[in-house]
């Protein structure tokens, strides 16, 4: 059986060809573009009774478009790796493009070989990462999250933690006399990443010593240190972990020692993602407010406008407290208060 063509579909649905592709591009949302909603509704009806299937590489050659978004995710089982993949996927929808997912692989071998209009990478933290960027955005429309990266020949994502750590940490402080932080073995380099840096810091300011527990990076790993921390004959009352992955982590080994949050330990993550916020208890978080929404925008806006001026795009954070470290009472804010020992 010969594979219907768009011709075949013109004819059942009794428009031309011109029509059809016009539909079935996605290209009638417009005002001028004249197409009715009913004709619309029978090209796609024709279509679908014919099993009329695009030839994606055609329309490429033709358009210069693939109508394909990726998404290079360091870590997919991530809150916020699975945040950003549920946002783009709720805004490409409309737009008529297929969003890709590059998980658990590392995007500089991976990204010549493909063909899309955007790709997301969300790490490029190594040496040399700046320069090998500027050279893939020569043939690939980039949108990168970084924290130091400037625009060059891609756009860059910026999450702009700012006071807002040190902010995180002078609520534990203000509360606590033993607080851990919980975060990955390749943050204890000589070099460490402003979130570490935080914890130190409000450490330092509180004259307090540091308790560091750290971990190989994915979510069980930071579970069984988290056990092993909580388990200790002076455990923490308090850990303030780098990410909502390693928070999220921390509150399931308190639930399995059977320890309250927020009574008998207050957490606070990083990150602001949609898990950490709706589970129970919801987790305390620093992090930028619809951070997920925008971002998907972003990138939908580069795969509309891949010639449009390359762009920094900041987003500034806040100290979300939620259930694992609530807000100050009135009687918290007491001097006389009782500081967990």
């Amino acid at each position: 059986m010969m594979r219907p063509t768009i011709k075949n579909v013109a004819a059942e649905a009794g428009v031309s060809t011109a029509t059809v592709s016009y539909v079935l591009a996605g290209r009638t949302k417009g005002k001028g573009s004249g197409i009715s909603i009913e004709t619309s509704r029978r090209v796609h009806e024709a279509a679908h009774k014919l099993g009329y299937r695009p030839n994606q590489a055609a329309r490429t050659i033709r358009t210069g478009r693939s109508n394909l978004m990726m998404l290079s995710l360091t870590m997919l089982s991530d809150p916020w790796s699975l945040s950003v993949s549920k946002a783009v996927g709720a805004a490409v929808s409309a737009e008529g493009i297929t969003p890709m997912i590059l998980a658990d692989t590392d995007w500089r071998k991976a990204i010549p070989r493909q063909g899309a209009d955007v790709i997301f990478i969300d790490d490029a933290a190594q040496a040399g990462d700046a320069e090998l960027l500027a050279e893939l955005s020569r043939s690939n429309s980039l949108v990168v999250f970084s924290e130091t990266l400037e625009p060059n020949g891609f756009d860059v994502i910026r999450s702009m933690a700012g006071p807002s750590l040190d902010l995180a940490m002078d609520h534990l402080t203000a509360r606590h006399r033993r607080i851990a932080v919980l975060t990955t073995k390749s943050s204890l380099g000589a070099k460490s990443p402003a979130r570490l840096e935080a914890y130190r810091d409000g450490m330092k300011r509180a004259g307090l010593p540091e308790l560091v527990a750290a971990f190989d990076g994915d979510e069980l790993n930071a579970y069984a240190a988290a056990v092993e921390l909580l388990s200790r004959p002076d455990p923490p009352t308090a850990i303030f972990a780098i990410s909502d992955y390693a928070a999220i982590a921390a509150i399931h080994a308190a639930q399995r020692l059977r320890l309250s949050v927020p009574d008998d330990l207050e957490v606070i993550g990083v990150g602001n993602t949609t898990q950490g916020e709706v589970m129970t208890p919801s987790l305390s978080s620093v992090g930028p407010v619809g951070f997920f929404t925008r971002l998907a925008d972003v990138l939908v806006e580069r795969a509309l406008n891949p010639h449009a001026p390359h762009r920094a795009v900041d987003f500034p954070w806040q100290v979300l407290l939620r259930d694992s470290s609530p807000e100050f009472s009135q009687d918290l804010q007491d001097p006389k208060r009782e500081v967990k020992k």
